[in-house]
């Protein structure tokens, strides 16, 4: 299929180095979806537009640029309301988008399990059934033709009416309250084995996937590596990976769904049970981009979408990866701070010391008296725990073990003081 060419748009209403940055991810967002962005308008404005976003005069030069460029489509920075759509496409005669539909169609694109499918289709419609009246091209029609919003999935009809919507809406919020709850009972399980669990967390294309695959590959562990690329939005499903240290202590990693400036909020609330592994998680790895120019405004936007789901005020372990390329020395860990590439596999002993202080600070040392008809025992500490060692007495074997606060409770009656 040939490629679409577009034109992005977007009106500072701030005036902070912000506006640049999201209108260069804007731009980024865009070749994701497989645009060809052509050129870019941009105004200064102390509040958009209400009917067409941006003012009448700039809206007759984004025609006449679209014109020049050939462009089947013109992409606004922020979320448009149904009738500053349907204003614009009338004025400009072409297609036109806005930063949520780009996310979402990414979103559908990337989508692989039955969950991330359910709950893509699902922000898709909410974000659908307010624009449903009069708009320019048919809205969600699947396969075939050039335009933009030909390619949600989901529904094959024009004619999708609010009715048919709001009651797919439902069957979907239902489908996902199933897989959530199933995600519920697997979470209580694992709180049942005492499995301590640190969750990925941050900015789309950090390297938190590459973080979990070093991790498996310096550690080994139950699972398979994570697809990783340097793309946006490469993760949609959480991944949950056990990771066996050398001195038997294990723990669960969950990657989870990067976030990004504007993540709209339809999307925030179909990802919520995905994004609820962060919120359970006993401590979080903020992974973060320390090579980009814009690291700081994505941990902000990373920090208020965790506020957003309910995951505020949790310990968090602050994983500065590709330091390789942004010229900083590593590998380097200060407090909660580890300075790492992960691409490179370096740094990852140093994030897991880091990790192991907040993951196992319940852990015990103890000394053990295990007469020898209690072989078992003997076998279960060898087996589950770091031995830190081991002498034969008369009266049976003694260990001196580093185990979690459980296995010291159920096994105190060995203890030797």
């Amino acid at each position: 299929m040939e490629q679409l060419k577009g034109i992005t748009a977007g009106v500072n209403t701030d005036n902070g180095d912000d506006f640049l940055y999201s209108m260069e991810e804007l731009k980024n967002l865009a070749e994701a979806c497989g645009i060809d962005v052509k050129g870019e308008l941009t105004q200064n404005l102390p509040r958009v537009h209400s009917a067409l976003y941006m003012g009448t005069g700039k809206v007759e030069e984004l025609k006449n640029l679209a014109e020049q460029m050939e462009a089947d489509v013109v992409i606004f920075d922020s979320e448009l309301s149904p009738s500053q759509i349907r204003n614009l496409e009338k004025e400009l005669d072409c297609e036109v988008i806005d930063r949520t539909m780009l996310i979402l169609d990414i979103f559908g694109r990337r989508a692989k399990t039955k969950e991330a499918q359910l709950q893509v289709e699902m922000a898709r419609l909410q974000y659908m059934l307010p624009r449903l009246v009069g708009t320019y091209v048919a809205l969600g029609r699947q396969g075939g033709g050039s335009g933009f919003k030909n390619r949600g999935a989901g529904e094959t009809k024009l004619e999708l009416d609010r009715r048919k919507i709001e009651s797919k809406i439902s069957y979907l919020r239902k489908e996902l309250a199933k897989i959530s709850e199933q995600r519920t009972v697997q979470r209580r399980q694992r709180q049942k084995n005492n499995m301590p669990v640190a969750a990925l967390v941050g900015y789309t294309n950090a390297g938190k996937s590459t973080v979990l695959n070093a991790m498996l590959q310096t550690y080994g562990g139950d699972g398979a590596e994570v697809f990783e690329k340097d793309m946006l939005f490469a993760t949609l499903d959480t991944s949950v990976r056990s990771i066996e240290l050398p001195d038997k202590k294990e723990f669960l990693l969950a990657d989870t769904v990067g976030f990004v400036n504007k993540l709209p909020h339809h999307l925030v609330k179909a990802f919520r049970s995905t994004l609820e592994e962060a919120a359970e998680a006993d401590v979080l790895v903020h992974v973060i981009d320390v090579s980009s120019s814009q690291f700081e405004t994505m941990m902000d936007i990373t920090e208020k979408t965790l506020a957003d789901i309910g995951a505020k005020n949790m310990p968090v372990i602050y994983a500065y990866n590709k330091a390789d390329l942004a010229g900083i020395e590593y590998p380097e860990a200060a407090g909660d701070s580890v300075y790492l590439s992960a691409k490179e596999r370096a740094g990852i002993t140093e994030l897991t010391n880091v990790l192991k202080r907040h993951l196992f600070k319940d852990y015990v040392r103890a000394t053990l008296l295990i007469p020898f008809d209690e072989g078992e025992v003997v076998s279960y500490f060898n087996e589950h725990t770091a031995i830190l060692k081991t002498e034969y007495e008369e009266n049976g074997t003694k260990l001196t073990v580093e185990c979690n606060r459980a296995d010291y409770e159920k096994y105190k009656s060995f203890v030797v003081k």
